[in-house]
This record gives structure tokens, sequence and C-alpha cells, in this order.
């Protein structure tokens, strides 16, 4: 039962990230394109499958947990954008299995990185810092936008937004890590 609760964790909040996802393209406001931009991004959706890991606890869980929230998540994305646009849920039938493919080989690894940041040590610092070191280096190499920030002034928000939110995370996970190896030090 406590496998299922905590599994079942990662699908409710998959379900919960894809739906989200899709509304925030149909926003029709400047804070609704930084929304879309930011809820859209790669690593975005990565952290569903690490945070799903991180809820299930154990490396096993963890990698199960991510797959399924990642299908989940797409599944609502499609399931929300269909609603929406009043177009049949099976029209996007082979974009949906393509991205639950990627879920599936991205998703359990991202959901072992999950389970890993409680763990003590480098391997928790590193599986901490895997969602703030991914979100910045997306913003600021790997712009899907054409044109940069000059193009779309909502870019420059989301960027300025994720960064300042990837820095106070990483400061957290450093900290939790110097405080944990001072308090490992012998006196």
């Amino acid at each position: 039962m406590e496998t299922l609760k905590r599994v079942g964790g990662g699908i409710v909040l998959g379900a919960g990230w894809g739906a989200v996802s899709s509304l925030t393209n149909a926003a029709d406001s400047p804070a609704g394109r930084v929304a879309s931009l930011i809820a859209n991004a790669g690593w975005a959706w990565a952290a569903v499958a690490v945070a799903a890991g991180w809820l299930a606890g154990t490396f096993a869980r963890g990698a199960v947990a991510g797959v399924l929230a990642l299908v989940a998540a797409t599944a609502a994305y499609y399931g929300t954008d269909a609603a929406l646009r009043q177009e049949p849920f099976a029209s996007y039938r082979d974009e949906m299995r393509a991205w639950w493919l990627a879920g599936v080989v991205l998703g359990s690894a991202l959901g072992a990185v999950g389970a890993s940041i409680r763990r003590p040590g480098v391997v928790g610092l590193v599986a901490g810092l895997t969602v703030p070191v991914g979100a910045a280096v997306e913003m600021a190499w790997l712009p899907r936008w054409p044109g940069g920030a000059d193009a779309d002034p909502a870019l420059g928000w989301a960027r300025l937004l994720v960064w300042a939110a990837a820095a106070a995370i990483a400061g957290g996970v450093v900290a939790r890590f110097l405080l944990a190896a001072r308090r490992r030090r012998p006196r």
C-alpha cells in the first residue's frame, strides 16, 4: 500500500502538471506567456519526474514514479489541449506516443535522481542540483524561441525568473550539503 501511495503521488503530480502546462498555452496575457514559457520548458517537465521520484523515496519506486508521472503529464497535456481546442483526443495519438516513449526512457533516470536527493554526501548534492542546473543551462544555451528575448519580451522575464529560482534552490542544496558535512566532521 505504501508503494502505491508514493507512486500514485507522482501520477497525480504529473497529471496536474500536464493540464496546467496546456492551460498556460491558452493564456492571452504577458504573464500568461511567461508562465507558458516556463511550464513548457524541458527542464520543468524533467522536474516533474524528479519530484515524483523524490516523493517515491527509493530508487526502484522513484524510477517507476518518474515514468508514470511523465506518462500522466503527457496524457493530461494532450487531453486538456483536445478539450480547449475542441478536437478529438485521438488526433494527438502519434505525438503522445513519441512523448510517452521519451517519458519511459528519461522518466526512469529522472525519477531515480529524485529518489537520490535525500541521500547524504555528493550523491545527494548532485541529485539536488540536477534540476536547477538543467533549468539554468536550458534557459541560457538552449532557447527554443527564434529571435531570443528581443523577439518576445516574455522570454527575458521567464529567463530572469528561472535563473533566480535556480540560484536560490542551488544555494539551498549546497548549504544543506555543507551543513551536513560539517556535522559529520569529528571534533
